[in-house]
């Protein structure tokens, strides 16, 4: 994913994780410096349904006789309720592993360190296929393996918060065109991109689904502990992999709006879509076209199947 400009606002629906703050798709639109950023936690909330027993008697009015009351029934056994059965797995990792025959078991490795620790390894792993100063300039490698996952989490939702990004947000303004009521996005925004595209072409995706393949627990932890006891990360990667590359490739001048201090766009239904669909948005056509090639290279090593038309 790329850092681009973002419309930020803090949202109810974009997860926020416990231990880390930012994330990858630069969100806002702001011609000012950039401020602190607010987020929300989640709360789940049960409810539990008591019943009560209560003891029922017959009594005729005639009080010369009394009716014996009916024989009780036997107790019956309790009802359990069915259990809840696991929710399938569409895209098992193994599906992300080399092969090198049709049963070849993975290489073994070294053992994976414990997901707080994680970020030194994953780093230096990552610098198998990433140039390191490239990891330098554009990672942000505290808390690394769950900013990913809140972030990837967050994109087909209405906000991603900036501080959840495992990138660094894209450097200089948000560029408009026009003025008053007739604001554009300029056409020379998409060239703040293109050092991140490069480098974003340069990573093979047969390496990089490897690497996130040796460190795939690590990924399902910050999973499960982000609140899906029982949800599976691959299966939610390529889900928002598939939401990405459905985003539309609008051609001509985009028009935005300035409620507030934060662009929008003018168009509700473009305003409406999700942030990981809006960013591509405002990257520009041709740029989206280079990063929806690289998620479809991304997605055929780690999905095992096709994507759904």
């Amino acid at each position: 994913m790329q850092p681009g400009a973002s419309l930020e606002h803090t949202d109810e629906e974009a997860r926020v994780g416990s231990h880390v703050e930012d994330a990858p798709l630069r969100y806002r639109y702001d011609d000012s410096a950039s401020g602190g950023r607010r987020a929300l936690w989640w709360a789940v909330a049960a409810a539990l349904v008591v019943a009560g027993l209560a003891a029922l008697y017959f009594y005729w009015p005639d009080r010369r006789e009394t009716q014996r009351p009916a024989p009780a029934e036997p107790p019956r056994a309790a009802t359990q309720p069915a259990p809840q059965a696991e929710p399938a797995i569409q895209h098992p990792i193994e599906a992300a592993r080399p092969q090198t025959g049709p049963a070849a078991a993975p290489e073994p490795g070294p053992p994976l360190p414990a997901l707080d620790a994680s970020d030194q390894p994953v780093t230096d792993a990552l610098a198998s296929v990433l140039d390191r100063a490239a990891i330098d300039e554009y990672v942000v490698a505290t808390g690394l393996v769950r900013r990913i996952v809140v972030t990837v989490d967050n994109l087909t939702r209405k906000k991603a918060p900036q501080r959840m990004w495992p990138v660094k947000p894209t450097p200089d303004r948000f560029l408009t065109s026009g003025a008053g009521d007739a604001v554009y996005i300029s056409q020379d925004n998409a060239r703040r991109y293109e050092p991140f595209l490069k480098v974003m072409e340069s990573v093979d995706a047969g390496r990089l689904a490897a690497l996130y393949a040796r460190f795939y627990p690590l990924f399902q932890q910050a999973y499960r502990e982000l609140g899906y006891p029982k949800g599976y990360f691959n299966d939610r990667l390529v889900e928002v992999i598939d939401h990405l590359l459905v985003t539309p490739e609008i051609d001509g001048p985009i028009r935005l709006a300035k409620p507030w201090i934060m662009y929008e766009f003018a168009d509700p239904a473009l305003e409406a879509r999700s942030a990981g669909q809006k960013t591509l948005i405002r990257m520009g056509p041709a740029n989206a076209l280079r990063v929806k090639a690289k998620l479809r290279e991304f997605r055929r090593e780690i999905a095992g199947k096709a994507m759904k038309q």
